[in-house]
């Protein structure tokens, strides 16, 4: 999964950003109390431990 994908999978999810600087950004939704971090890197690959990372503190099962 590349990075562009990645977000786009969590803007679906209600997610929207919070907080950015740099490449680095922090997703929310609302009755979520935890932010998302993603480094963002456009079209690189995510790392497979990283991409688990992510889904499992945003909730999301894929």
């Amino acid at each position: 999964m590349k990075f562009n994908e990645l977000i786009r999978l969590l803007e679906a999810n209600g997610f929207k950003i919070i907080r950015e600087k740099g490449s680095i950004r922090y997703y929310g939704k609302v009755g979520w109390d935890k932010l998302i971090r993603v480094d963002n890197h456009g079209s690189k690959e995510v790392p497979k431990g990283t991409c688990h990372s992510i889904l499992k503190a945003s909730g999301i099962n894929k």
